[in-house]
């Protein structure tokens, strides 16, 4: 398996997020913006606004700067890899991984599961501010 590097540049990334997980661990998390697959001289990128030249946040395609070819969101994000540097929150243990970058529904909330390799502890990633659902809530939660 591929060794984890840690990024130079926010820049450099689709995903990146830094978090506190349960008592004592934490975890690094950023998946790498990829090549055009089409020209593969530059790296896919969300479209930029006009006026600002600053990304769109919720655009739902990502675009080369290049030679302007488009990917759809998810079809896009479904074929990058996350690297994760993590201390689990159970045994303690630092630790890294590269995995798909699929997010799951666990408790109603879009996440990214890992387990510690030592001890099997779920390290889980959630979205930003996004709080687990208790059971009998609704599913209110549309992304």
């Amino acid at each position: 398996m591929a060794e984890i590097q840690f990024p130079n540049s926010t820049d450099e990334c689709v995903y990146f997020t830094n978090r506190t997980i349960g008592d004592g661990g934490k975890a690094i998390c950023w998946v790498y913006k990829q090549d055009c697959p089409k020209c593969g001289k530059a790296k896919m990128g969300k479209p930029r606004d006009e006026k600002t030249g600053k990304a769109k946040i919720r655009a739902k395609e990502y675009v080369c700067p290049e030679c302007g070819n488009t990917v759809e969101k998810e079809k896009y994000e479904e074929s990058l890899e996350a690297q994760i540097d993590y201390v689990c929150p159970k045994c303690k243990n630092k630790g890294g991984l590269i995995i798909p970058f699929k997010r799951k529904s666990i408790q109603g909330v879009k996440t990214l599961r890992v387990n510690c390799e030592k001890c099997g502890e779920n390290i889980d990633i959630t979205k930003k501010m996004k709080v687990p659902k208790k059971k009998g809530e609704p599913d209110l939660d549309d992304d």
